[in-house]
């Protein structure tokens, strides 16, 4: 008989499990500094932290920052091309040195964020981001746009830092039940900030012939930026941390038993793009996000061609585009987190994007602006929703790799895509116009919702977290005897025989 186990006969008490290890992790009453106190080798315990909270929406804000720039120019692309004396096509690539900077330089940075960790990717990324708008403010002159551009390219840097990282945040961060929902806030600042881009610009920067009134407001709007994204910089040097004292779900603490000396970042890649079913979601959320990439810096183009003197409403339509977005991805984000459907929300999504997308084309030059907002803010809806979707769904189909790469990954899809779409939509609609240019994007999202068809539902995060609670389970409800015998023993007394 094994040691401490009462003898045939004896009355004895059932045997009750731990509550914590038979329930998602529980919050913390304050941030726990002192390590877990886990033998070498076990799985740690599983805790939550109110941090989580501070951490995920300071993330949000300086993406949101960073976001904001990107779109800054594009939304009155007209008015920065009169002030420089430069074509609206060289503003454009603007907006498109962001997707060009991030495809070479995600796998080190990919690499930084495993070898260095989360605090020193959000400090890089804040602090490229402010001084990327810093640098914008000397550039408030007519002959300076290769000022403007340095600065453009700075925060297109910190975006490299920055893109990635929502479905990571919500890993190391928050628990299993709501790890979308966090991966979908993250991702909310981000489309908030694009929002913003499309609203904000027209009304600080109003379309006036005078040039030192233009540069005036030029000016209120780069100094603006700089402020903000100073402020954000300085709260993420004192309140962005590494990662929580406790891992906050079961998948995270299996990661965590895991010796250093086992991960290869070069074998991880390798592993990632042997997964067949990852490949098919970096091909498709390529392409939709891609679509999403060009629809956004041509937009304001594409309304005042068939609206002329319109341009504060084309900034209101790209405003509702993405704002009908993020109600999108909150509503999915939850929905994720109570029904784990990834696969049936991710291609239906996929399908209403195609739809909008299509709606949207053959709806624009109707002569009714009204029309106009209601089909963007259902293509938003579905199309930008879609993004943290993605996240999501990478991160079940590549668990245990890290987030951050795979997520990476999708973003270089992305970029590329949206270089290919943004230049080829805009040479579309110059020879053939806006009709013939959005029904290109209308094929490529058709290519990508079949290819969301045959991606299979491989779930390997849920697996880990349902396979150690169910361990858990089990041993905490059995007695192992001396002949290798599992005896279950209720959790109530047992009367004397």
């Amino acid at each position: 008989m094994v040691s401490g186990e009462p003898e045939l006969g004896e009355k004895r008490t059932g045997y009750r499990a731990e509550p914590d290890l038979l329930q998602e992790a529980k919050p913390e009453p304050a941030d726990a500094e002192t390590p877990n106190g886990s033998a070498p080798g076990s799985v740690p315990e599983v805790r939550l932290t109110r941090r989580r909270w501070a951490i995920v929406f300071l993330f949000s804000a300086y993406s949101f920052c960073n976001a904001f720039q990107w779109i800054q120019y594009g939304s009155i692309s007209v008015v920065f091309a009169r002030f420089y004396g430069v074509t609206p096509f060289a503003i454009d690539w603007l907006s498109m040195c962001y997707m060009i900077v991030y495809i070479p330089l995600l796998f080190p940075v990919a690499w930084l964020l495993d070898k260095k960790g989360l605090r020193l990717i959000a400090l890089v990324g804040s602090a490229l981001n402010c001084v990327g708008a810093w640098v914008k403010t000397g550039s408030t002159k007519p002959n300076l746009f290769p000022v403007t551009v340095l600065g453009q390219v700075v925060c297109s840097l910190a975006q490299v830092f920055i893109l990635g990282m929502p479905s990571h945040i919500a890993s190391v961060w928050f628990g299993s039940r709501e790890v979308s929902s966090a991966c979908s806030i993250a991702v909310f600042g981000n489309q908030l900030g694009i929002a913003v881009g499309f609203l904000l610009p027209p009304v600080l920067v109003p379309d006036v012939e005078e040039e030192e009134k233009l540069a005036y407001h030029i000016s209120i709007m780069f100094f603006m930026t700089a402020a903000v994204a100073t402020a954000l910089f300085i709260l993420v040097a004192f309140v962005f941390k590494e990662k929580p004292a406790h891992p906050p779900s079961r998948a995270q603490a299996l990661i965590h038993t895991a010796s250093p000396e086992e991960y290869s970042y070069l074998q991880s890649i390798v592993r990632l793009f042997r997964n067949v079913n990852f490949v098919l979601l970096i091909v498709s959320y390529g392409l939709n996000t891609g679509c999403f990439y060009a629809l956004s810096t041509l937009l304001t183009r594409m309304v005042i061609s068939h609206y002329k003197d319109e341009q504060l409403n084309a900034g209101r339509i790209g405003l509702t585009i993405v704002v009908a977005g993020m109600v999108g991805a909150l509503i999915t984000g939850l929905w994720l987190d109570r029904t784990k459907t990834y696969k049936q929300t991710t291609l239906l999504v996929y399908i209403m994007s195609f739809v909008g997308m299509v709606v949207f084309t053959f709806t624009l030059d109707l002569g009714h602006i009204w029309v106009v907002f209601v089909t963007a803010g259902v293509l938003g809806f579905f199309m930008t929703g879609y993004l943290p979707l993605g996240f999501e769904f990478a991160a079940e189909l590549t668990y245990p790799e890290s987030e951050g790469t795979s997520s990476g990954l999708l973003n270089v899809a992305a970029q590329i895509f949206g270089i290919i779409f943004t230049i080829s939509q805009a040479q579309i609609f110059e020879h053939f116009g806006t009709q013939a240019g959005n029904l290109f994007l209308c094929s490529f999202l058709f290519v990508g919702t079949v290819i969301t068809a045959f991606i299979k539902a491989d779930l390997r995060r849920q697996q880990a977290n349902l396979r150690d609670e169910e361990t858990r389970l089990q041993g905490s409800n059995c007695q192992i005897m001396n002949y290798g015998h599992c005896t279950l023993i209720p959790s109530f007394p047992i009367p004397d025989q």
